[in-house]
């Protein structure tokens, strides 16, 4: 059978799948599931003929631009080299035309009628900011021309007139930054009246394109941030500012780097583009069919094995993808059928398919491009980014296979059939310990090989490098080349068995050097993000151009040429769905930028920490909270980037001011996680969680209830960023290698632990005390420090006139809390805790200079009277005229751990409870099963 046989049979199969698996509740075909991921992630316009080619043209062009800015061929060619500015510039050129092009506006009576009401606000802001020498009426003709065009309307199968119009001058607008940089960049401050013109026309379009593409919310949200900064003296006098005129308001959102060509943007140009174009390349070249099956082969058998599978099949299809839905409607057409049929409701079918899809966008590396845009607002690296975002997910994915084990024990499900049978217990561990050996001992020869190639070969290291991935390319290949070609079986037709792992996993083993690119890069290179995915990006065109003629030459089927045909087709239609994924990512960060830069303009971040704190009355836990709704309100209507990047911009800050003022010492990566992990909770959550209505259309269930039994899936999702901001061990902060897998061991206990409370089941349907102590036991083995705080303080409190002697009596290395009162930003009085590390030094004196501290007494005051510059304290956030409150010093206590003690006493009672409870024969069936 050829390949485009196969892709056809695929196809085929698929739509059976959704149009027979999911009957019963209206499910809908595979067109209309393909119609609603378009609609979301890609755009539903697609009109044949010379316009339907000219959008994909444009698509093409886009990645081959993206992939130019991001080689090193500029340089090396000394050709085409764009600074990041003009790249922004044309990136967002790119998205603003997509958009109109590829995006119909929507006919809603509430989309109308927020269409219509946005531009007139717009018109009338601008209005009354202008200057009197302004021509307003280009500003009235901008607002007119996007009011005429949403009334005229927006058809699905042709581009009318002023569709192409608006797209022109959008992508103009865009471009006008590119084409007059240099002019621009001579008169920054003063802007001239073109320079504002432009401006009024982009932000115009640019929230139009936001509303086609995202949905109204991210259009509303910047529509009101750019009322504040025009109205500003008018607001309540807490958040009251000075106004800004049309002139600062034009030169600070669209001349300057602070609002829409601003970080965010800037992320979406230089990283976020290639990684997603990477995923839609490695989908492309088959290896998202290829993860479904090999979790399908290991996990199967198990009670609810479907389930299990589409939980680990996401989690591998969101190292690729940065999309929920499309995550839920490409797996779940498969696993959500299989779910239904060995006994789960279509709602929780379609739950389980919501909660490990949504999931994927915490997974490193990719994290749906929230880990790039950390980089650049938490000024750390990348590795380290990933390093503390990865715990947190494993645990989280763990959990949900977990819970979808409880909820097979709670319906008496088995898993599917399978076609032979394993080896005994003994073998099978055996076998295992051989592989993780083989694989370690693989590990090192690659690491210590390619250490040694380096410095052996120079400038030619490369291609050595990219020849030692070709010979195991083509040895891979080989291997795949002796196994039967994936095709996903209908998950309809009658269940017989479930495919081999071994041959399974060896068919497409070459999926994962790509990947191996990447990682390498990344993390042992440490190359930047944007040349990481260029080089993993390039060796994957190199394997979707050969892996199909090799494919055909290994198992000497003949036809080459159509083979390389057929590869190439792959490789432009991979481009174009990158370029097309990106379009809704661009717009997002665009717009997000808008919001950004009115923060930054107005200082509308204190006024806002002033009524977070009024509200919270500067309890963090209350705060916390507060952030945790605003994210899922926001979210409800927000992509996840563009969340993030909002709320973020509003209350990281104000989290991390209010915990010191609260005596809580939070790293600003665990506020942002925390932040992030709530904007995807927000995919789920009822009644807008698009995700949950995505997995009903394939399922046939009620979309409201899935989203809600979804919600409770979630539960761990949404408790993890709660605990890791009290408990930074579990961001491997400061956390070597040896306790780094003592928390992951505990942490994934307590995670279970959890996630059996929530559903009311551990070994056997739990009592509301057992679900109550469950979660005591889980909280503590997550805080071990809660209570063994009350029992040994772990500080001892001093005057602040101790503070030398405190100095002396600690160890180099510990952390001094100080708590000081001082003066912040805009010089209202406030008190909060920093974190001193205590340097080396003889005395408590010599202690305190390397500090870089001078003190004052003032009576029975002891004030900062200087801070070095550069110095420990300064980093510390200590500055002159302060004054030391009082000193908190670490005392010496037993661990904090031995609090595990009572909570693993507890839980061996629980146990043994549960146990008397358990049948026999279930207890046997339990033990074999588990």
């Amino acid at each position: 059978m050829s390949d485009k046989n196969r892709d056809e049979e695929r196809r085929q199969q698929q739509a059976s799948a959704v149009e027979m698996g999911a009957a019963g509740r209206g499910a809908l075909s595979q067109e209309e599931l393909d119609e609603l991921v378009s609609s979301s992630d890609t755009g539903a316009r697609t009109p044949p003929g010379l316009v339907g080619k000219l959008i994909l043209t444009v698509a093409l062009c886009w990645s081959l631009f993206q992939l130019w800015i991001a080689s090193p061929l500029p340089f090396m060619l000394n050709f085409g080299i764009i600074s990041a500015t003009d790249a922004r510039s044309v990136h967002l050129a790119f998205a603003m035309f997509l958009a109109f092009m590829a995006y119909p506006a929507e006919r809603s009576p509430i989309q109308l009628g927020l269409g219509l009401l946005v531009p007139v606000v717009l018109s009338g802001l601008f209005i009354y900011g202008a200057p009197a020498n302004f021509p307003i009426w280009w500003i009235v003709v901008t607002g007119a021309a996007v009011i005429a065009a949403i009334l005229l309307g927006s058809p699905k199968s042709w581009v009318p007139p002023w569709e192409w119009a608006l797209a022109l001058v959008g992508a103009g607008a865009a471009l006008y930054v590119f084409i007059y940089s240099d002019q621009l960049g001579r008169r920054v401050g003063a802007p001239i009246q073109t320079d504002v013109l432009a401006a009024v026309i982009g932000i115009m379009l640019l929230l139009e394109a936001a509303r086609r593409s995202l949905g109204p919310a991210l259009m509303i949200v910047a529509t009101v941030f750019l009322l504040y900064t025009f109205l500003g003296p008018h607001m309540p006098s807490i958040i009251s500012h000075r106004g800004n005129s049309l002139a600062e308001v034009a030169n600070h959102q669209w001349v300057t780097t602070e609002g829409v060509f601003g970080i965010a943007l800037g992320v979406s140009t230089s990283f976020v583009f290639l990684f997603v174009l990477f995923g839609a390349l490695l989908d492309k070249a088959g290896a998202g069919n290829y993860f479904i099956q090999v979790a399908f082969s290991l996990m199967g058998h198990l009670r609810g094995g479907p389930a299990k599978a589409a939980v680990v099949s996401s989690g591998m299809t969101g190292l690729i993808s940065g999309s929920s839905i499309a995550n839920v409607v490409t797996t779940g057409t498969f696993t959500i059928p299989l779910m239904k049929r060995v006994g789960f409701s279509a709602e929780k079918a379609g739950a389980v398919e919501v909660a490990s899809s949504v999931n994927g966008q915490i997974m490193p590396p990719v994290m749906g491009a929230a880990a790039f845009l950390m980089v650049e607002y938490v000024g750390i690296p990348y590795f380290d980014v990933v390093r503390h975002a990865f715990l947190p997910a494993t645990i989280s994915y763990i959990a949900l296979v977990y819970i979808v084990h409880l909820e097979a024990l709670k319906a008496g499900m088995k898993g599917l059939p399978r076609a032979y049978e394993p080896p005994p217990i003994l073998r099978r561990l055996l076998t295992a310990a051989f592989i993780i050996a083989g694989i370690c001992a693989l590990s090192l020869v690659v690491y210590y090989t390619m250490g040694w190639i380096r410095p052996a070969f120079g400038d030619s290291a490369p291609y050595v490098v990219f020849a030692l991935l070709t010979g195991a390319y083509v040895f891979l290949m080989w291997i795949a080349s002796r196994e039967a070609p994936l095709l996903m079986d209908d998950p309809n037709a009658p269940v017989t068995t479930l495919p081999l792992p071994g041959p399974t996993v060896r068919s497409g083993l070459h999926y994962i050097l790509p990947v191996v690119v990447l990682v390498w890069a990344l993390m042992v290179d440490r190359l930047s993000p944007g040349l990481s995915a260029f080089w993993a990006t390039a060796y994957m065109i190199f394997i979707l151009l050969t892996q199909r003629p090799l494919m055909a030459l290994l198992r000497r089927e003949g036809g080459a040429l159509p083979a390389i045909r057929t590869g190439i087709n792959d490789l432009v239609d991979g481009l174009i769905s990158g370029a097309r994924n990106m379009i809704g990512i661009g717009i997002a960060t665009a717009t997000a930028g808008i919001i950004v830069g009115v923060v930054s303009q107005t200082g509308v971040g204190a006024a806002l920490a002033d009524v977070v704190e009024l509200l919270s009355g500067g309890n963090l836990m209350l705060i916390l909270l507060l952030t945790a709704v605003l994210s899922l309100i926001l979210g409800m209507g927000l992509p996840t980037t563009a969340n993030y990047i909002v709320v973020s911009a509003l209350l990281a800050p104000v989290i991390v001011t209010l915990g010191q003022q609260n005596g809580l010492i939070v790293p600003l990566i665990a506020v942002h996680l925390f932040v992030f992990y709530f904007g995807i909770m927000a995919d789920v959550t009822p009644p807008v969680g698009l995700a949950s209505f995505a997995a009903a259309a394939v399922s046939g269930g009620d979309p409201i209830r899935t989203g809600v039994v979804a919600f409770f899936y979630s539960l761990r999702t949404a408790a993890l960023p709660f605990l890791f901001i009290f408990n930074t061990d579990l961001l491997l902060i400061d956390v070597g290698w040896a306790m780094g897998i003592f928390v992951f061991v505990t942490a994934t206990i307590a995670m279970l632990l959890f996630a059996a409370a929530t559903q009311g089941w551990f070994l056997v349907r739990s009592r509301i005390w057992e679900s109550a102590l469950l979660l005591l036991i889980a909280f503590t083995i997550f805080r071990p420090g809660f209570f063994w705080g009350y029992i040994y303080p772990p500080f001892e409190e001093r005057p602040g006139s101790e503070i030398v002697e405190a100095l002396e009596n600690s160890e180099p290395g510990d952390g001094l809390r100080l708590r000081i009162a001082g003066l912040n930003d805009i010089g209202s009085p406030i008190e909060f805790v920093a974190l001193l590390p205590v340097p080396q030094g003889e005395t408590g004196e010599e202690r305190l200079e390397a500090a870089g501290i001078e003190l004052l007494q003032d009576g029975e005051r002891t004030v900062i009277d200087n801070v070095a510059f550069g110095s420990p304290a300064q980093t510390a956030g200590l500055d002159w005229d302060q004054e030391v409150l009082s000193v908190q010093a670490p005392t010496l206590t037993p661990s904090r751990y031995w609090a595990y003690v009572p909570a693993f006493l507890l839980l061996g009672l629980l146990v043994w409870g549960q146990m008397r409870r358990l049948p026999t024969d279930a207890r046997r069936s339990e033990t074999r099963h588990a």
